[in-house]
């Protein structure tokens, strides 16, 4: 915290391509979604403003090197927590829980996770969602960005793509010719990614979600980002090891 606090800016590892969780408006070149809100409130807490953050771009790939390299203070990307990963890397409280689902052209006939068995399925390298449905599928195609897996579901080089429902609502956006079926098959914690060891900075973080839960702010962003899921669901109740 002393060192963040001397630089003068938080840096923040950030996604670029997941429309409504964390992209670049196209209009005015600035970072947006709820992800990258998150890491907006974060910077204003440590500094009373929120522009003091300087983020970096990173992919699903890139998250826990870049926390392990100290080019990063924090990763706010759609990181799910895991066991295997709290070896690497600190973890937040969980700031959002989704789950991941299936997206497909419409009128493909797949209705779910069950459907994909002689299929091909996109993931992105690096996350969560390839090690739930590598198992389950008949081919995965590896890719570094979900935008790229989107482009693959329209040229028909793919039959499906399955990660997070909060990713896949943007990916559905963006097309109306795909949808999103199936329930949830996973549960998908997420938490802010903080190096290992420190722990003054997790217990910051876990203060502005909290803080965040309780005033509102979390319920506002979620309305001004995530709004196609559904209502505003309560905020992830914390919990904490001390």
């Amino acid at each position: 915290m002393e060192r963040i606090l001397k630089r003068g800016r938080l840096i923040a590892g950030v996604d670029q391509n997941s429309y409504l969780m964390g992209f670049r408006n196209s209009f005015t070149g600035e970072l947006e979604g709820f992800d990258v809100d998150v890491a907006r409130q974060i910077t204003k807490a440590v500094f009373g403003d929120e522009k003091k953050v300087q983020f970096k771009v990173v992919t699903s790939a890139e998250r826990i090197p870049m926390l392990q390299r100290g080019e990063v203070d924090l990763v706010v990307r759609t990181m799910t927590i895991t066991c295997d990963r709290l070896k690497d890397v600190e973890f937040s409280s969980v700031y959002y829980q989704a789950g991941q689902r299936v997206l497909v052209r419409r009128n493909s006939g797949i209705a779910g996770v069950d459907g994909l068995k002689d299929r091909k399925v996109c993931v992105a390298a690096g996350s969560t969602s390839l090690n739930n449905v590598v198992s389950r599928v008949k081919t995965t195609v590896s890719v570094p960005n979900w935008t790229d897996c989107l482009v693959m579901l329209q040229q028909g080089q793919t039959d499906a793509i399955s990660t997070d429902d909060t990713i896949l609502a943007g990916l559905a956006a963006q097309d109306p010719y795909t949808e999103v079926v199936g329930a949830r098959f996973t549960e998908e914690p997420y938490g802010v990614g903080i190096p290992k060891g420190q722990e003054d900075l997790v217990r910051f973080v876990n203060g502005v979600l909290e803080r965040m839960r309780a005033d509102g702010t979390w319920g506002a962003i979620y309305r001004r980002w995530l709004n196609t899921l559904g209502p505003a669901p309560a905020p992830p109740v914390a919990r904490y090891r001390d």
